[in-house]
């Protein structure tokens, strides 16, 4: 049997990781700028994070949603406390495709509406609402596309009011600091324009945080910067540090009823434990100040760069947009220098998204080998 080729693969063959650095089958040492999509966010096989795990599978690794689990009320009790969003629910699941479906749905259901507000360049996963409120027809199929989706420019506020007045719109959902679609990002006015907004017209302001939260931007959830206060926030990604786990936050204006929700994996008994883990290292590590830390060292680094046309994001979630297709650079500093990196939709733009864990001599190797194959 072979595999559904959907995935353009690099020769390359992780067998183990640690830290910041992936190893290959032939013993070759890489630096992971990526994280896998962003997804290790204290570190590759991190000594808490794996004895957690460990010992947690030597207990119990599963049981269904039908019985009680206190670890996902710890959890609920340990995000709440260290993300600071006061007196929401939490809702797991396994993915982030799966928690900003979820999102959605539960917006409908709120609201008795339809309609969907998203946002040009906009990547929201691959499920059926979320593909339809993802800003790439080429992966929207016609089964997705009878989805009712308005998709607006990023910062006008005046077309999402226009929009909420003339049609039914169940949710906007927004991504503070856009992933696959290249780092882009409007302003505070912006979004605290787009809360008013759906406080106006009972609509529900969704933040889709699947990666950029968990620390990803120096603050816990990106969206936070702006002092808004939405009613569902979707993550996943660096919750899990590479476990598949996912969730959404719910505010108390949204009541819950038995069935209105359900999901198989999402909360076992292993993805609570790996959630609590990465938890535990952010806190007793200091993570999210050393994404601010090595944010600024990297925006400091990168004027040295000449070919560089602009520096995007914030935190760990940075973009380096050059003035040519990167794709060729990407492969160089892969094959040549051992070093991962992204992509995005933007062609032009080289994505940083490394562990959390990251220090200053990682990033000047980085640019080190930057330097020599521009």
């Amino acid at each position: 049997m072979s595999l559904f080729d959907v995935y353009p693969l690099y020769n390359v063959t992780p067998v183990k990781a640690k830290d910041v650095f992936v190893y290959d089958d032939k013993g070759a040492q890489y630096l992971d700028l990526y994280g896998g999509h962003a997804v290790i966010s204290i570190g590759h096989s991190h000594p808490v994070y794996v004895n957690a795990l460990t010992n947690q599978l030597q207990k119990i690794g599963f049981y269904s949603n039908a019985v009680q689990n206190p670890l996902q009320t710890k959890l609920a009790d340990r995000l709440e406390a260290f993300s600071g969003c006061k007196n929401y629910d939490l809702f797991m699941c396994s993915s982030g495709a799966e928690a900003n479906e979820n999102a959605l749905k539960l917006a409908s259901f709120h609201t008795n509406k339809s309609t969907v507000i998203a946002f040009e360049n906009s990547f929201h996963g691959r499920t059926s609402a979320c593909v339809a409120a993802t800003d790439n027809p080429k992966i929207v199929a016609p089964i997705n596309a009878q989805q009712q989706v308005r998709f607006l420019p990023l910062g006008d506020l005046d077309l999402v009011e226009i929009t909420l007045k003339s049609e039914p719109v169940c949710a906007i959902i927004i991504e503070c600091v856009q992933g696959v679609g290249g780092l882009d990002e409007s302003t505070t006015e912006f979004y605290k324009g787009l809360e008013l907004l759906c406080q106006r017209h009972n609509t529900v302001l969704i933040a889709d945080e699947v990666q950029s939260g968990f620390g990803r931007t120096g603050d816990f959830f990106a969206f936070q910067k702006h002092g808004i206060t939405p009613h569902i926030i979707s993550m996943a990604k660096g919750m899990g540090n590479g476990f598949p786990v996912g969730g959404i936050l719910i505010h108390p204006s949204i009541k819950a009823s038995h069935g209105l929700l359900g999901t198989t994996f999402g909360g076992n008994h292993l993805a609570s434990t790996a959630t609590l883990a990465v938890l535990e290292v952010l806190e007793s590590e200091n993570l999210m100040q050393n994404a601010r830390e090595m944010s600024a060292y990297f925006i400091e680094k990168a004027k040295s760069i000449p070919k560089l046309k602009k520096l995007k994001g914030r935190g760990l979630m940075l973009g380096l947009e050059f003035d040519f297709p990167v794709a060729t650079l990407r492969k160089k500093l892969l094959f040549d220098c051992f070093l991962f990196t992204g992509s995005s939709k933007n062609p032009n733009l080289i994505r940083i998204l490394p562990p959390l864990t990251i220090k200053k001599e990682h990033i000047d190797l980085f640019f080190k080998a930057l330097a020599e194959k521009l």
